[in-house]
């Protein structure tokens, strides 16, 4: 079980974007896309749903490792650990003690 899945709010903790919070839209192995962060231009040609073509400004990947879950508790990052309650696997916060549900099950 990964410490970040899709749904989870986040904020960055190192790169060009350190301090911004987002929402997870993807996740892609060790990589995932974060909602209004890593902003990359793409250059694309004219297609049927595009006929325009152009520059498209859209969101990048960053590793994992470079977020920490947003602790609305705590009002920062925090990293987790893995509680097996009930038989599942639950995310809680180190420091602050704060349950995650698993968005996306």
């Amino acid at each position: 079980m990964a410490h970040v899945r899709r749904g989870d709010l986040v904020v960055v903790t190192k790169g060009k974007d350190k301090g911004k919070r987002g929402k997870v839209l993807r996740v892609i192995g060790e990589r995932i896309i974060v909602e209004k962060v890593m902003m990359v231009k793409r250059h694309t040609k004219p297609t049927q749903k595009n006929p325009a073509g152009g520059i498209i400004e859209k969101e990048g990947t960053l590793h994992v490792s470079n977020v920490l879950l947003w602790d609305e508790k705590l009002g920062r990052g925090t990293r987790t650990r893995i509680v097996v309650e009930n038989g599942e696997k639950i995310r809680v916060g180190v420091k602050s003690g704060t349950k995650f549900p698993n968005p996306g099950l």
